[in-house]
């Protein structure tokens, strides 16, 4: 009898452990690839539309400095530093960005 009590909860056990394995269908190879090219794809049309976005700011921000100076306000050396660090950051983290994921 404690052989039929063990067996049986040994059973159970194992069942229910296999159960989830086996109702969870897992996806292929090719499915890890084909995400896999999707995010390159994505990556490198966010990269480039943040880049544009990045250049017309940056446009922006030149026009704006440059009608401060010619109206008289000679301070602007915030302004200049900011928008320089600002482009100066767009510029590098693309290139982090892309050897984070690995992209070349």
């Amino acid at each position: 009898m404690d052989f039929i009590r063990s067996f049986l909860k040994t059973a159970l056990a194992v069942f229910f452990f296999v159960l989830p394995t086996c109702c969870l269908a897992q996806p292929g190879i090719s499915e890890f690839y084909q995400a896999s090219g999707e995010m390159h794809r994505w990556y490198f049309s966010m990269a480039d539309l943040v880049l544009v976005i990045g250049a017309i700011s940056g446009i922006f921000g030149g026009l704006r400095i440059y009608a401060n100076w010619q109206s008289g306000k000679h301070h602007i050396d915030a302004q200049v530093m900011g928008w320089f660090f600002s482009c100066l950051f767009l510029s590098i983290i693309g290139a982090v960005l892309k050897a984070l994921y690995g992209i070349h």
